[in-house]
């Protein structure tokens, strides 16, 4: 091969070098250039991601909250709840207490009622126990019950008949006829100023049973039983009629 010939070549050799390199460059930068392109479209969706998921979180965490709120209202509403019904439940237990405690007492007023009884029935007391006045010696010492002569007179409470008589039956003459029962639990009661007497000493008798009439004999302005509760037999041992009898239930 001439020089010439070799020149030319080399010449076109480098010429066409030139060109692959050029070449290679410009698609090196539009490679680049999409690289860059691409890098900042990701950004982009990154940081919209990442303010979603702010976004999401906040909700949950608003979402939470209210459920707890709603949780612990209902849990106060319940404790509330609780406490009505357990306060409504005592209230009904004290009432259902109070009930049963002023049945009991009504029962026992009953059976002591059924116990004692009124010596005579539809009467006016007239003078009264420790009254004062010129028909005792010094103050009255029992009750009297105004009732017609012959009125049905009974034993105000059961037990034995251990005074039966005139003259008071020992006690003197100012009661007339009169009965003195002794009770089972040491009480004695005694009746006076009686037209009539239906018992004898020794006899038991039950509440309520017919001893005797009332009248006018002994020391007696009208027609009346006068009516004594006593811690003995005699004369002198006397207490309130009225308020012992009120205190077994019954009412004068």
């Amino acid at each position: 091969m001439s020089p010439r010939l070799t020149s030319r070549s080399s010449r076109t050799s480098a010429l066409r070098t030139r060109a692959a390199v050029l070449a290679a460059g410009f698609g090196m930068s539009a490679v680049l250039g999409a690289g860059v392109a691409v890098a900042a479209d990701t950004t982009s969706v990154g940081t919209s991601a990442s303010a979603s998921a702010s976004v999401s979180g906040v909700a949950s965490a608003v979402e939470a909250q209210a459920a707890a709120q709603a949780k612990a209202a209902k849990t106060a509403a319940a404790a509330k709840a609780k406490a009505a019904a357990a306060k409504k439940a005592a209230a009904k237990k004290a009432a259902a207490k109070a009930a049963a405690k002023k049945k009991a007492a009504a029962k026992a007023a009953a059976k002591r009622a059924a116990s004692w009884v009124h010596p005579v029935r539809k009467y006016t007391l007239s003078a009264k126990f420790a009254q004062a006045g010129g028909m005792w010696q010094s103050t009255h010492s029992g009750q009297d019950f105004a009732v017609n002569s012959g009125t049905d007179v009974v034993a105000a409470h059961g037990g034995t008949v251990v005074k039966a008589g005139p003259n008071g039956a020992g006690d003197g003459p100012a009661y007339g006829n009169a009965i003195v029962i002794r009770h089972g639990n040491g009480t004695y009661s005694q009746y006076a100023h009686l037209s009539r007497i239906d018992v004898r000493v020794g006899q038991v008798v039950r509440t309520g049973q017919h001893i005797a009439r009332s009248g006018n004999t002994g020391n007696s302005s009208g027609p009346h039983l006068h009516f004594e509760i006593r811690r003995t037999a005699n004369y002198g041992s006397a207490i309130d009629p009225v308020a012992f009898l009120r205190a077994q239930g019954l009412s004068l």
